[in-house]
């Protein structure tokens, strides 16, 4: 729990000085890649492979990766604010199904919900209130650190249960992760970098097909209660087998593909009714 309290401090007090003063991303990087070494150096590590220095690996990554596609979906009124308060409803099923209630994380994640309950009253469009760096730079490394407890090493005891552990965070994360990685297949295709800002995400390109960005938010919060279900339902089976893998990935690569495709209006015969290049921003990243 220190750990994670030692984490989530030095992203927010990283992103509250890139909030204030524009610092250099390369900080923020930096910022990203300690929170993942204090989280590994107190023993918040996913257990997947029999090595350690797998498992280190997979948990830096996992925990850069969760930190900066956190941000990178915090591009519209609400969007984060809502799949995080799923994320953490899926979390807080396993504590349940745990019947651990007298745990601090307990008190952390139910604490972590109602603050985003609270926030997004503020966030809802037209917000009255942002998250900035400040606040998806704590929320990412906490997320991070807590799917780790709870999601990748909620199976890691279980025999044949290993495909299991890689889909349960996919599928509490499914929104932010097809949006970074919708998002960067687009820009690597036309040789841009992924880390500049820019209006082509799939939030964006769901504006531009017509939705307002109340209508943007309720999609997310629609897929976020489905995709909460479909989570209960994989952490309810007993015995795993591939071909559960197989049905709980088809739904996850579905939403993928389907939020990917709304980028894609040519395929339909459209034309964009948008110039990206016009309504790039620094602060969108």
């Amino acid at each position: 729990m220190i750990g994670i309290l030692v984490a989530a401090s030095i992203g927010f007090l990283v992103g509250l000085a890139d909030d204030a003063f524009n610092t250099n991303p390369l900080l923020k990087s930096i910022d990203q890649a300690l929170c993942a070494i204090v989280l590994i150096a107190t023993g918040n590590s996913i257990c997947v492979f029999e090595a350690e220095w797998m498992n280190y690996g997979r948990t830096f990554l996992w925990v850069v990766g969760l930190m900066n596609s956190v941000n990178m979906l915090d591009n519209m009124d609400g969007i984060t604010t809502i799949a995080s308060i799923f994320a953490l409803i899926g979390m807080l099923t396993v504590i349940v199904l745990n019947k651990t209630f007298e745990s601090s994380y307990f008190v952390l994640v139910l604490g972590l919900i109602g603050a985003l309950l609270g926030f997004l009253f503020f966030n809802w469009n037209p917000s009255k209130m942002y998250m900035g760096d400040t606040g998806s730079q704590f929320l990412g490394v906490e997320l991070a650190a807590l799917s780790i407890k709870f999601l990748w090493n909620h199976s890691a005891m279980e025999y044949n249960a290993t495909t299991r552990q890689f889909l349960l965070p996919i599928l509490a994360f499914i929104v932010p992760f097809s949006d970074t990685l919708t998002v960067v297949i687009n820009r690597l295709s036309k040789g841009k970098s992924p880390f500049v800002g820019g209006k082509d995400h799939t939030t964006h390109h769901l504006s531009y097909l017509g939705l307002s960005d109340q209508s943007v938010a309720l999609l997310v919060a629609g897929l976020g209660i489905f995709s909460t279900v479909i989570l209960l339902i994989a952490l309810s089976i007993t015995n795993w087998s591939h071909l559960f893998t197989i049905l709980f990935a088809a739904y996850a690569l579905v939403v993928f593909v389907s939020l990917f495709l709304t980028t894609k209006p040519q395929l339909f015969g459209k034309e964009p009714k948008h110039d990206e290049n016009e309504q790039n921003t620094p602060k969108i990243t």
